[in-house]
């Protein structure tokens, strides 16, 4: 079993909803469900690729903290993207389970808006938790309180566990009739850029333009080093080469326009990249020459590619995430 928490908050050493969401992910966690945790302040400016993180999971708690009107910014605009971008199919089978504290009047209200947002999008509902908390030392002092964080928890793991079915709800009924959104085959960094650029012929044009003017001089650059298609790339992975001690890895790059990915094997201190084939690479990523070429010349990093949707990635993200460490590409 999947679980992923999204929390809303600002991440205050004293917020109530931190307490919570770490008890509950203890308790999950007890129970061998495999929890991940997404801290939208940290990822405010990939917000809009969070929907991708849902695709696996079983269920998920959405948590906030209401520190003085409705559930914040952060997590409006996840459920936006949830809107927008997210697999309504996947998400109908995703059950929710809403954590709300708060530090002023509200926290019921917040826990029903989470609620309604989830069911008209389409998911499952859980029981979920709401509090006031003036004080987070009351909280953790209290033993009355935390029996009843892990009893939602645990109430969670049954409904996901056992697939308890929920009754039809009136907003999903409305949602089919006047709520419908318009399907794009774009990613979410495409539609903000169409939104606001699509009438600007000039802007369009321009674009093109750079887009050929990048093209020929990724070109000239790897003629002019007399790089040829079964070595290009392999160079700059041993010259950015910064050995983690205790990694041993097998990445495999699908790049684009090539029948044969590029391999680049860790072990330690030890590197080896050739093109070929890898039956056992720990990770397998997709991307485009562009992407490549961003992330070779410092314009993009690995992890950054993989958020912004332009790397596609399966295996362990462990691994992936020690990509940034093992190959340092400045400018």
């Amino acid at each position: 079993m999947k679980i992923n928490i999204y929390y809303g908050g600002r991440g205050l050493i004293d917020d109530p909803t931190l307490y919570v969401i770490n008890k509950m992910q203890e308790v999950l966690e007890e129970l061998r469900v495999t929890v991940t945790r997404y801290n939208l302040y940290e990822l405010k400016n990939t917000i809009t690729t969070l929907p991708q993180t849902l695709k696996d999971v079983d269920g998920i708690i959405l948590a906030t903290t209401i520190e003085w009107h409705g559930i914040g910014g952060y997590m409006h605009q996840f459920l936006d993207a949830c809107w927008l971008y997210g697999d309504k199919e996947k998400i109908s089978r995703i059950y929710m389970c809403p954590v709300v504290m708060s530090t002023t009047y509200g926290e019921r209200e917040g826990k029903m808006d989470l609620a309604i947002a989830w069911e008209i999008l389409g998911g499952l509902p859980c029981s979920g938790i709401c509090g006031y908390i003036a004080d987070t030392v009351s909280l953790e002092m209290n033993k009355d309180y935390l029996n009843i964080i892990e009893k939602r928890a645990e109430n969670m793991y049954r409904t996901i566990n056992q697939k308890t079915p929920c009754l039809p709800a009136s907003n999903q009924a409305i949602k089919q009739t006047v709520s419908v959104t318009k399907h794009m085959d774009l990613t979410p960094q495409e539609s903000e850029q169409l939104s606001q650029y699509a009438s600007d012929e000039g802007y369009v044009q321009r674009q093109k333009e750079d887009l050929q003017e990048l093209t020929s001089m990724f070109k000239g650059m790897i003629e002019s080093q007399g790089v040829d298609q079964e070595t290009a790339y392999i160079k700059d992975f041993k010259d950015h080469f910064h050995p983690v001690p205790g990694v041993k890895a097998v990445y495999s790059f699908q790049l684009d326009h090539r029948e044969k990915p590029l391999i680049v094997s860790v072990n330690g201190s030890e590197l080896n990249c050739y093109y070929g084939e890898e039956e056992k690479a720990d990770v397998e990523l997709k991307l485009s020459q562009e992407t490549m070429s961003d992330i070779i010349f410092a314009r993009m990093t690995f992890q950054r590619a993989f958020m912004g949707g332009s790397m596609k990635t399966k295996g362990d993200f462990k691994l992936l995430r020690t990509l940034d460490q093992l190959f340092v590409f400045q400018e």
